[in-house]
């Protein structure tokens, strides 16, 4: 009985870790604005906005296994189309929000179908053409874009609500400004993409897709339809991509073609790699450490002390040797790294015996459950 209470108490202690977690999270997350300045706030929005674009990838490359260099034009389809309905039509974001999100996806339904004949670096380099192919629709159909100059973007507005710079919003006795309700609108908007993406990929969807990312062969014996699993991975991926696109250009609330690049799409690719790829938290790890990164270099390294590199090549060099790095040391990325130190903080708790509290009759039990959970 007391091996059984002792079974029973760690795994509740399990099943209960992760709840907690994604509580305090959460809490952190809605009281985080208040602390910061204007600086960190801007980059902890870019930050939340990024991880919703990079979830969408996530689904693509890290459940489904097809690679992809084109994520940025899936996002300035999503920025123009915000900037047509919302600054030409003057249509309320509760239109051209989720509007954005579902003509990327239209587009990515188009693009869909050649991963049904390419995979791997074939597929990466015609992704890559989208990008180029985006570039020069967008230098030169100023209709859209603006041309080579750019254009403005619309502010985010529901109604009274309007997210437009100087504007605020008071709530009893805290005022929240233009910066914190983008912040809060991306965590609202980020928080219901990681749920929807967790019960997908836990569902017989998702178990298509990590199906197909394994071995599609194997996959199509087993009857997964990999025409509809393709299609439906890059049509989800394109959706976030368009609505991260559309609410990035409207909190820059100006850009031009020259943004949506190849680089745009290098540093997607790189937040799903360090963060972890084909885990949900991944995306937003990863966007922590790769968006948030130009603005930590600004703050640590004086321009005058840059060798005279611009703090934007110095963040491209630093993309690249993250990339080598978690591929070589730690595939899973940051999420794999928090699962090695968990790992390793629970071998020495058990290997404490006595000092966590645990009896001499329960202790082979535990090791018993840890060789199990290996």
């Amino acid at each position: 009985m007391t091996r059984l209470a002792s079974l029973r108490r760690r795994l509740g202690a399990r099943i209960g870790a992760k709840p907690a977690a994604v509580l305090a999270i959460a809490i952190l997350a809605i009281v985080l604005p208040f602390g910061l300045d204007a600086f960190w706030l801007t980059t902890a929005t870019f930050v939340l906005i990024a991880a919703i674009g990079a979830l969408g990838l996530n689904v693509l490359t890290g459940y489904t296994g097809q690679i992809s260099l084109g994520h940025a034009f899936f996002l300035a389809v999503g920025a123009y189309t915000a900037a047509v309905l919302g600054g030409t039509a003057r249509l309320t974001a509760a239109i051209w929000l989720p509007a954005a999100g579902v003509v990327a996806a239209l587009c990515g339904a188009l693009v869909g179908p050649t991963a049904l004949r390419l995979r791997g670096l074939y597929l990466a380099i015609v992704t890559i053409g989208l990008v180029f192919i985006g570039q020069h629709i967008w230098f030169n159909v100023a209709a859209i874009s603006g041309g080579p100059g750019g254009r403005s973007f619309p502010p985010v507005t529901f109604g009274a609500f309007d997210f437009s710079p100087g504007q605020q919003l008071t709530l009893g006795g805290l005022v929240i400004d233009h910066n914190g309700l983008y912040y809060y609108l991306a965590l609202i908007i980020l928080a219901a993409a990681m749920l929807f993406i967790w019960n997908l990929v836990r569902g017989r969807p998702g178990r298509a897709m990590q199906a197909v990312r394994d071995r599609e062969i194997a996959a199509a014996i087993m009857g997964v339809n990999l025409a509809r699993t393709k299609m439906s991975a890059f049509v989800v991926s394109s959706f976030l991509a368009g609505v991260s696109g559309a609410l990035y250009a409207s909190y820059l609330s100006f850009a031009t073609p020259g943004q949506w690049s190849l680089l745009l799409s290098v540093q997607y690719v790189a937040a799903i790699i360090v963060g972890g790829i084909g885990t949900v938290w991944g995306a937003l790890l990863g966007s922590m450490v790769i968006f948030a990164l130009p603005s930590v270099l600004q703050s640590l390294i004086p321009q005058s002390s840059s060798g005279g590199l611009p703090i934007d090549d110095i963040s491209s060099i630093a993309y690249g040797l993250l990339i080598i790095v978690f591929f070589v040391l730690e595939p899973r990325g940051v999420v794999g790294l928090g699962a090695r130190v968990a790992s390793l903080w629970s071998r020495v708790a058990m290997r404490g015996g006595k000092g966590g509290g645990l009896s001499e009759e329960t202790q082979p039990l535990e090791r018993r459950e840890a060789t199990w959970a290996r």
